[in-house]
């Protein structure tokens, strides 16, 4: 088994990891954390990332700092730039082999209106089982 878990490091973040740690730890899983720093779109065609260099290795970083202290040695990290983020975290499973990923969605409120929608989209696009945690 070969785990994925989405971050953005909000804190609805923080539960998918927990859960993608554990499963990874009980399971001896390989576990890899992907963060899509979406493109924002601009003026006349520009677009921008929605992080600076600082604030999305700051997201992967705690992540697997969480999944360290959560028993996992080995924590893969990826980054990725797109313009939607539920296909880029699927197609980077799809092509990479993972069997199972975990993402996180908040509990209410526009946050959940926007950012949930990610996470529904995983789960109707992902080859392979998904967890949402909460």
């Amino acid at each position: 088994m070969k785990v994925l878990c989405a971050t953005d490091g909000a804190d609805h973040s923080s539960a998918a990891v927990e859960l993608a740690a554990d499963l990874a730890a009980k399971f001896q899983a390989p576990l890899a954390l992907i963060a899509v720093n979406i493109l924002i779109s601009e003026g006349r065609g520009g677009s921008h990332p929605l992080w600076d260099d600082e604030q999305f290795d700051a997201i992967l970083e705690s992540a697997k700092a969480t999944a360290g202290r959560r028993g996992v040695p080995a924590v893969e990290t990826v980054k990725l730039i797109a313009r939607d983020p539920a296909a880029a975290i699927v197609d980077y499973a799809d092509k990479n082999g993972f069997d199972h990923i975990v993402v996180g969605t908040p509990r209410r409120g526009m946050a959940r209106f926007v950012l949930g929608s990610v996470a529904a989209e995983i789960v109707a696009k992902a080859h392979c089982p998904v967890s949402v945690a909460r």
